[in-house]
């Protein structure tokens, strides 16, 4: 019976000592601090959830989860020099995080450092190779080192194995209007149609891209398109001029009305 109760009584003293060790006080605060920002930076209050996320930081150490929630609120702060070294702290503490590569490769990219960011970006992948918005920013990347090639090889890829992926389809639509490939944007932006058939941005592409291919009888079509499903659109008056002028240069198509302004 006294050989229970002392070993209840140390069990106790064990507990004891357990609860109020300084290092897990610290964690537990930290958590909380990384908690209280977490919560800020969801209501978009950036600036005023970085001295939480600090507090936290130097409390742990290795608190990946307040790295990760400071260079969140960094990027939305443009602040991306510290944004990428706070990610790169991350890293240290766990160097096989997907999300931290993730974020790091879009922090370098959104600074202007293409380069860097497709490592990054490539390490995420290999992490998660189901990460789409991942392919779609290393595509970007080679877009910005002039590596068109590569981007439209990556969109394709993604492409056929996400035939429904929406950015990709958006991404490589733009980047062949921009090599002045107007028939295969065409098609691109078509693709992007029966995803979701009143996407104008689309719509106006398609008119772009007839436009650009004499096939005017087209352009109009969708240009009017456009502007039905768009009224209020700041193109509005872009787009109105344009259908006047080709109407007004080729005389054919003068049966075919303007859109009112709404």
């Amino acid at each position: 019976m006294t050989l229970e109760v002392e070993q209840k009584e140390n069990l106790n003293n064990n507990s004891e000592k357990f609860v109020t060790s300084p290092d897990l006080l610290h964690q537990d605060e930290s958590y909380v601090l990384s908690v209280q920002a977490d919560a800020l930076r969801s209501s978009m209050m950036f600036k005023e959830s970085v001295p939480k996320y600090l507090r936290s930081i130097l409390l742990n150490r290795e608190n990946l989860e307040a790295y990760y929630g400071l260079a969140l609120s960094y990027k939305h702060l443009q602040d991306f020099p510290k944004a990428i070294s706070t990610l790169k702290k991350a890293l240290i503490v766990d160097d096989l995080n997907k999300d931290i590569y993730y974020e790091l490769g879009i922090c370098l990219l959104l600074s202007g450092r293409a380069p860097e960011a497709m490592d990054n970006l490539r390490k995420a992948i290999q992490l998660d190779k189901d990460n789409l918005n991942a392919q779609v920013q290393l595509a970007i990347a080679h877009e910005l080192c002039d590596e068109e090639d590569m981007a439209l090889m990556i969109y394709d890829k993604i492409n056929e194995e996400a035939p429904k992926f929406f950015q990709a389809h958006q991404h490589k639509a733009a980047l062949l209007m921009s090599l002045e490939k107007y028939k295969e944007a065409c098609m691109a932006f078509s693709k992007l149609l029966k995803i979701n058939p009143n996407y104008e941005k689309a719509i106006l592409g398609i008119g772009i891209c007839f436009d650009k291919l004499k096939r005017f009888t087209d352009a109009i079509r969708y240009y009017r398109k456009f502007l039905t499903i768009k009224p209020k659109t700041e193109h509005y008056n872009h787009v109105n001029d344009r259908i006047c002028k080709i109407k007004k240069t080729h005389k054919k198509f003068n049966k075919l009305s303007v859109v009112p302004a709404k």
